[in-house]
């Protein structure tokens, strides 16, 4: 009875592991995820909540001086007031370049 309570134990934490592992696509950052996980609150279907002149659309990014992915990068890492900011601990480089290239494609 204890190899099987200990066998069931060790399957389901393989089974958490793996499937913690296989989350991201096999370590690909998925970036539609990583918006909804760390924009989406206030940012849903590209708006501002916070202030309605500065959407995630091209027009207002562009009216604002934000261009380019590394233009959205830097206001994740330096934002104005009333938005959070998004360390390189919380949101690494390669997670925030992906956020900002999906914002770049998803909100014209």
């Amino acid at each position: 009875m204890k190899k099987q309570i200990s066998a069931v134990t060790t399957l389901l934490a393989l089974a958490v592991l793996s499937t913690t592992a296989l989350a991201d696509g096999k370590g690909k950052i998925i970036a539609k995820k990583e918006f909804e996980k760390h924009c989406a609150d206030c940012h849903a279907d590209g708006g501002n909540i916070v202030n309605p002149a500065k959407t995630l659309h091209k027009k207002d990014r562009e009216a604002n001086g934000v261009k380019t992915w590394k233009d959205i990068v830097a206001k994740m890492r330096k934002p104005g007031p009333g938005m959070t900011p998004f360390a390189k601990k919380d949101v690494s480089d390669k997670e925030a370049r992906a956020i900002a290239e999906y914002i770049i494609k998803t909100f014209k």
